[in-house]
């Protein structure tokens, strides 16, 4: 691993934690899927921006010191989860429950798919634990050089983000294509998004 880089502490570390953070199943990983499936690279490069936009605002959220907040008011990050929790549900269900013909859920634009991403990313109690107390573990206090620091480590995790965000998107279209025909496929594979996004949901409601 690389020792620290410009106050972040092994910075190689870091890199391989954003990495393993990216692989790791949710909501945002299945809203890149979903936004491609449904509108091509353009949704899913979309919605992989919208990722990118809120990993940004929780970072800077943290760096302004949110994380003292949420420890000192465990309740706040409580309330957080619940909005998360409903939001899935909401639009699970929403996928779930829709009928052929009905107008799509997420609508073939791009900046539809943004704001959806962006959503589920500020919402997603798994990217806010990691920014507000997992990612100033990588700070390394002798050696922190202020907002130089924090800026290094807001662009790789833009970086990386949209690096994985784009093999993502690339990867689901291909395979998308071959399906798109066969309308039924289409429809078990909504449903089976609904059915994971509720449950995703669910998870977060129970794990309060």
């Amino acid at each position: 691993m690389l020792g620290s880089f410009v106050g972040v502490a092994d910075y190689g570390a870091f890199v391989a934690a954003i990495i393993i953070f990216l692989l790791i199943p949710g909501p945002g990983n299945l809203a890149l899927i979903t936004s491609t499936g449904k509108g091509g690279i353009p949704g899913g490069l979309g919605a992989t921006l919208g990722v990118i936009a809120g990993d940004q605002v929780l970072l800077w959220a943290a760096v302004a010191g949110v994380s003292a907040v949420m420890a000192a008011y465990p309740t706040a990050f409580h309330a957080v989860q619940w909005l998360g929790a409903a939001y899935l549900a909401w639009l699970g269900a929403r996928m779930l429950l829709a009928k052929p013909g009905d107008a799509p859920l997420l609508q073939i634009r791009p900046r539809h798919y943004f704001r959806q991403a962006l959503l589920i990313t500020l919402l997603n109690p798994k990217a806010i634990v990691f920014y507000m107390a997992f990612f100033p573990l990588f700070i390394d206090p002798a050696q922190h050089q202020g907002m130089k620091t924090f800026g290094v480590m807001a662009v790789t995790i833009a970086a990386l983000t949209f690096l994985y965000g784009l093999v993502a998107v690339l990867l689901t279209y291909f395979l998308a294509e071959r399906i798109r025909a066969s309308p039924k496929i289409s429809a078990v594979l909504a449903k089976a998004a609904g059915i994971f996004l509720i449950a995703f949901g669910v998870k977060l409601a129970v794990s309060r």
